[in-house]
């Protein structure tokens, strides 16, 4: 009954409700561990009516833990005490190893578990006893082939036994219920770890974010293994008119990395039935698991292994790296969580009135900053770069994790012998982390590895996110002109404002992504007068900016066909019909993704588009005068002049150029690329309206 409980909130402390003590008794409380006998020290009643009971000496945990007070006998379990450092340092396992390890004649199991009194594994139908560490960690081993069997732990903690999945499982069932012991020598594609690939460095790398499912769940794609991970593995697709999609025509659009939405395992899919349900994936169960409903077969738990190992192995095959989004900000269900079964308070963060943060906006904050938290996360980066051989890590929530964590993963992702990049989002949300500990925006230079959305880049752009009418450069006659000349610098030179970041490596450059409306759906409501057309040149200024501009590119699958999400600005359960990519569209629209190729192409081909350092945009991106309010800016190669050009009026104006001399026309979006013009001292040219063009002139 909850009036027989009282609360371990620090090593020495325990606090219980005074309406449940007779505080007038004579006797005085004493604790009982087992046969040891703990004298108190002090008793103190605050203002709320608790009773703080500081004791001699420091109460063991893992053991069954008794106040006794007159005739009372109160069971006393840890609370607040899994917050102090304490805790954190007595029972710090960053050295163990966790989960389960496979080999024929035996699999050893480990969780930690300190405040735990009993621990259990169930494997198949037999219960084996598991044994506590000093460490808090549980261990058992359990004798003979145990291949493919199932396994939970039952625990033992605050009077409730609960049984629980295992936090570090490899593999499932079906929608996660129940562990899975797999052989994962077993599980490797032919050759998964032999495929040569170019290993692409940050400064050129472009990025297209890509959800699974919607890569190729349409019928129109021409994939068999629609919506699925193998579905990503099928090279020359086509739709009925023999355009390419899929694989290959992200081959062909050359992009240098694909960014998935998350694929570790996620709530609200059933597994079994996938096309009932929808989800992104930002509704994390289990971090090491690969998703079952991007599975052939769900009900066979290293098929999914196998699979997701395959289509990363294609695209590597391809030469894309692969970007893992992952989701280490909060779990999907913090009282049903592994974490909470097992080590209740300990792997969240709380506000000071006792309620669980919120700054997620999910219902939960996972606390990052402790060690155990922190070593959850490093031993799950580590096995997806180790096991799954994936080329770097998208932080959903970036802001929510700490500074400390963020660095760790660092170190271990410079140990690989292949360039792994960085990336996440640095918003600055409510959680009781200090600012100065939190690896937001603001924070970047305690994260120089580290790449952090730009926001300025893309509400310049378009207009204010949170203000969906809005208008930016591109839709609003050249609105923010004033911060396009930073924003195109990589956000990082203090000759303009706004100044972010330390070095343009720093700043991904993007106008679109899973979140809000589509760039296209955008413009729809904030120039619903303007024609089709004319929204479309907008629309290829922003991604146009966004590919040249220095930094990292980010395009959002489809954008460079104009997706359209119908209005549905979010779109996180909303189904196929509106998140499937359509690839007819992609058919009609084969002209600008040419153009979106041609851009792509003539970054990787002048790297004075890729500059690493401050130091070197200050001395090779020049801003050039130009009639109020079009862009103008010469980029200094070694061999050559650039000069970018863009025009988000509606009438054609005169330009200048910076030098006289033979300039070349590289790029236009009007489409009248390829043409060579002679030019004078004085020479001017015309730029169209909502014309993004590029210019060379070679030096002698």
């Amino acid at each position: 009954m909850e009036k027989l409980h009282a609360w371990l909130d620090k090593h020495n402390v325990i606090t219980i409700s005074s309406h449940k003590v007779d505080l007038c008794q004579k006797t005085s409380p004493y604790v009982k561990v087992d046969k040891k006998v703990i004298s108190v020290e002090s008793i103190e009643i605050d203002c709320e009516g608790l009773v703080h009971i500081s004791l001699e000496q420091g109460v063991p945990l893992g053991k069954k833990i008794v106040l006794c007070w007159g005739d009372e006998y109160f069971l006393v379990y840890p609370r607040k005490i899994v917050h102090t450092n304490w805790f954190d340092n007595q029972f710090d396992a960053s050295d163990s190893e966790l989960g389960s390890f496979y080999t024929k004649g035996k699999t050893v199991f480990s969780v930690w578990a300190p405040t735990a009194t009993d621990m259990k594994l169930r494997i198949g139908d037999q219960l084996k006893q598991m044994k506590r560490q000093n460490n808090g960690v549980w261990t058992v081993n359990a004798y003979g082939d145990c291949l493919h069997m199932t396994y939970q732990f039952v625990v033992t903690v605050n009077g409730k036994v609960q049984v629980t999945n295992d936090p570090y499982a490899k593999a499932m069932t079906a929608n996660s219920e129940k562990s899975v012991v797999v052989d994962l020598s077993k599980t490797n594609p032919n050759s998964f770890r032999e495929v040569d690939y170019p290993k692409i460095k940050k400064q050129d790398a472009i990025i297209y974010e890509l959800h699974v499912r919607d890569a190729t769940k349409a019928r129109n794609s021409g994939v068999k293994h629609r919506g699925q991970f193998i579905g990503l593995t099928e090279v020359n697709t086509t739709n009925e008119s023999g355009y390419s999609t899929g694989l290959s025509y992200i081959k062909e659009l050359g992009c240098t990395h694909v960014q998935l939405l998350p694929i570790q395992d996620f709530a609200r899919v059933n597994e079994k039935k996938p096309d009932q349900d929808y989800n992104w994936g930002y509704d994390p169960l289990f971090f090491f698991v690969p998703e079952g409903s991007y599975a052939t077969d769900a009900d066979q738990p290293s098929l999914r292994i196998r699979e997701c190992k395959e289509m990363i192995k294609a695209f590597h095959q391809q030469g894309i790296s692969v970007i893992l989004d992952v989701v280490f900000n909060h779990v999907f269900s913090m009282k049903q969580s592994a974490f909470e079964k097992l080590v209740p308070g300990y792997y969240f963060r709380y506000q000071d009135d006792g309620q669980p943060s919120n700054g997620s906006g999910t219902g939960n904050d996972l606390a990052t900053e402790r060690n155990m938290v922190r070593k959850f996360i490093n031993d799950a980066i580590d096995y997806w770069l180790s096991e799954y051989q994936v080329d770097g890590f998208r932080f959903d929530l970036m802001g929510l994790m700490d500074i400390e964590t963020m660095k760790q993963i660092v170190k271990r992702c410079e140990s690989e012998p292949r360039p792994i990049l960085l990336l996440g989002e640095g918003w600055n949300l409510d959680t009781p982390l200090a600012q100065e500990k939190r690896a937001v925006t603001e924070e970047a230079r305690q994260l120089p590895s580290i790449s952090f959305f730009n926001d300025k880049f893309r509400d310049s752009l378009k207009g204010m996110l949170f203000d969906q009418y809005d208008q930016g450069y591109v839709n609003g006659h050249g609105r923010y002109i004033e911060k396009l000349s930073a924003l195109f610098s990589g956000a990082c030179d203090n000759r303009f404002s706004p100044n972010i970041f330390p070095s343009p490596m720093q700043s991904i450059n993007y106008v679109e992504c899973h979140d809000n409306h589509t760039l296209f759906d955008r413009l729809q409501v904030t120039n619903g007068e303007d024609s089709i057309d004319v929204k479309k040149k907008m629309h290829q200024l922003a991604t146009g900016l966004t590919i040249l501009s220095q930094g990292i590119p980010f395009l959002h699958a489809g954008q460079e066909f104009f997706r359209t999400k119908h209005g549905d600005e979010n779109s996180y359960l909303s189904g196929d019909a509106i998140n499937q990519l359509d690839w007819d569209q992609r058919e009609l629209e084969d002209e600008n993704i040419t153009w979106i190729q041609q851009l792509i192409q003539l970054r990787k081909s002048y790297s004075v588009f890729r500059l690493e350092s401050r130091k070197d945009i200050q001395e090779r991106v020049h801003m050039i005068s130009t009639p109020n309010p079009l862009f103008g800016c010469v980029l200094l190669g070694k061999k050559e002049d650039i000069v970018v050009l863009a025009n988000p009026t509606r009438s054609s104006k005169k330009i200048t150029m910076p030098s006289q001399g033979c300039w070349e026309q590289l790029l236009s979006n009007q489409m009248h690329s390829s043409v060579s013009e002679e030019c004078s001292t004085n020479l001017k040219t015309t730029i169209d309206r909502f014309e993004l063009a590029v210019w060379k002139k070679n030096r002698l």
